[in-house]
């Protein structure tokens, strides 16, 4: 996979490595205590292989970054913002199956492709 298609970010690095990316950006907000967390990770670096080119993976630990966790209003763990040209285009809280990740994914990349 393409080096900087899985990324870690923190309060000081989100606004210019997910807001001003050129492509797509998958953020998952995560913490330590929380246990579904690790098996979304998993999927999430599988599916950046699936992606790799097209979309953005970016990890942010929620706890030790505060600010952007409130900015988002994220409020339970994980939390994945699927983000477009600096917008949210999507929102996926909890741990999911595979497909449905990978369903919001494909509509990220093709935002205009008729379903």
């Amino acid at each position: 996979m393409p080096e900087d298609s899985l990324i870690t970010v923190t309060d000081a690095t989100f606004a210019e490595e997910v807001l001003r990316s050129s492509r797509p950006v998958v953020v998952d907000f995560w913490a330590e205590w929380c246990p579904p967390c690790r098996p979304v990770a998993r999927v999430l670096a599988e599916l950046a292989d699936e992606f790799a080119g097209q979309v953005t993976f970016a990890t942010i630990n929620a706890d030790e970054n505060p600010e952007t966790t409130r900015a988002h209003r994220i409020m339970a763990m994980p939390t994945l913002l699927f983000i477009r040209d600096g917008a949210v285009a999507r929102t996926i809280v909890g741990a999911r199956p595979k497909s449905h990740f990978r369903q919001a994914l494909t509509d990220l990349v093709n935002p205009y492709v008729n379903r």
